[in-house]
């Protein structure tokens, strides 16, 4: 009996389904992920994320605050933490105007354009009720996707880009007007901050492109604001009885307890920049913790060695050293490299702050230059040469660095370019804001103290 025709032909086709389902399943793949849409957010990256944007907030409000006033005369406690507070509130209006946008949107290799001026369109997937991850500026690879919302990765950004100028306030304290403050700061933050910022973690930076390795502020806060200070304390020249009167601090257990917030916080400086709960961050943690406690140590002794006792002030010093000199390695480099760069970061930072400043000449209030500026060359330059190959891929380099003279010179360039450009350009606005309001309180002002000549306020 013969099969009928149709009946071969359903076969043929169904034989030619079998031999094609593969293939098919291949094809299906793409036309899959396009459905699914951008990945969504990580709920456990943004809660780290949230819980490091506080903590790094807790650096400057009250970590950064207590650090300096305790380290000032009784006469200027006030007006110091009254800096730092006043600075958190125009960084914010800076960042959220404009400061943002010029930071992290694409606009070209040296800035970013305007798309985000106050803000616009960041809250879109929120008004439309979906809940995507965002593309850092113009980049397209797994590293540009953020699986947090960009409410948080801008509110994490705005707590670096508030402590970065409240450091510099360190190499001007006792001195400087309220007023030249305030307008030196916001000019500060948006024509000096903000572009470091875009050429180093914007996707379309030529210092991100260039293969320098920052992963959480060694050239954008801490270079950036260690060299503002000695302009800053250059310009304005020492205060009045510098090397003469006693400059004793006013209360050392106000800059420990300070000093302990800023060690606390900076987990979420440093881990907080892997912008994910994940094994980076874990690792940027780990580091962080050895670095900081090497540096406290390599200062403690060679000051014990040198003067004949280890200060409790020399203690937290170094241990602030050892941040900042971590911070750019600290996702890049192993846990024996962070003993290395800890110990030379408060051995070199210790020598900068005694020596190297009184050779010079300087006063540096606060070390602002000795321990950030120093510390962060220190460690932006020692990254180049520990750079872990597997933790180290960037953009720029997929593979990871090898570290060694190659990224040592990349380094060097990064360096280089951020101490001129932030010292060019603090020069300038120096001069701008001293034409505008003046730089400095009066002699007589200076030595009633800025508490009550400014604020009208005093600590009895």
């Amino acid at each position: 009996m013969k099969r009928p025709r149709l009946y071969w032909g359903l076969s043929g086709l169904l034989f030619a389904l079998l031999l094609a389902l593969p293939a098919l399943a291949d094809d299906a793949a793409p036309a899959a992920a396009a459905v699914a849409g951008p990945p969504k957010i990580d709920t456990g990256d943004t809660a780290w994320m949230l819980t490091s944007t506080a903590l790094v907030l807790l650096m400057t409000i009250p970590g950064l605050a207590l650090f300096y006033a305790g380290m000032v005369r009784k006469k200027n406690v006030l007006a110091t933490m009254m800096q730092s507070f006043a600075i958190c509130c125009i960084a914010t209006i800076v960042w959220v105007v404009a400061g943002y946008s010029i930071a992290f949107t694409n606009g070209n290799a040296f800035m970013g354009d305007f798309s985000r001026f106050m803000l616009n369109g960041i809250g879109e997937h929120i008004a439309k009720g979906t809940d995507i991850a965002f593309t850092l500026g113009a980049g397209t690879d797994a590293a540009s996707v953020q699986t947090v919302p960009e409410t948080v990765y801008m509110m994490f950004q705005m707590t670096f880009a508030i402590i970065t100028p409240a450091l510099i306030a360190g190499a001007f304290a006792d001195r400087m007007k309220f007023s030249a403050m305030c307008l030196f700061m916001t000019m500060w933050s948006l024509l000096v901050y903000s572009p470091v910022c875009h050429w180093v973690w914007a996707p379309t930076g030529w210092v991100s492109h260039l293969g320098v390795l920052d992963f959480a502020g060694g050239t954008v806060v801490h270079i950036n604001a260690g060299i503002a200070g000695l302009v800053c304390a250059l310009v304005l020249g020492k205060r009045v009885g510098y090397g003469t009167d006693n400059m004793a601090p006013y209360n050392v257990g106000y800059a420990v307890i300070g000093a302990s917030l800023l060690w606390v916080g900076w987990f979420g400086f440093n881990a907080g920049s892997a912008v994910g709960a994940n094994g980076r961050a874990g690792m940027a943690m780990a580091v962080t913790q050895i670095a900081t406690a090497a540096a406290a140590l390599g200062w403690m002794f060679a000051e014990w060695i040198t003067k004949g006792k280890p200060s409790v002030l020399g203690a937290i010093s170094g241990a602030v050293a050892g941040l900042v000199a971590i911070t750019p390695a600290s996702g890049f480099v192993l846990p024996g490299a962070a003993i290395a760069i800890g110990v030379a970061a408060g051995v070199i930072c210790f020598w900068s702050a005694t020596t190297l400043k009184h050779m010079l000449g300087y006063d540096d209030s606060l070390d602002a230059f000795g321990v950030h500026g120093v510390g962060g060359i220190v460690g932006a330059l020692l990254t180049g040469v520990f750079a872990y190959g597997p933790l180290s891929a960037t953009d720029a380099a997929p593979d990871g660095s090898p570290g060694g003279l190659a990224q040592l010179k990349l380094q060097a360039i990064g360096v280089l370019s951020t101490v001129v450009y932030s010292g060019v350009m603090t020069l300038i606005l120096l001069m701008v804001t001293k034409a505008l309001v003046g730089l400095r309180v009066g002699q007589e002002e200076e030595r009633e103290g800025l508490d009550i000549v400014l604020h009208g306020e005093q600590i009895f």
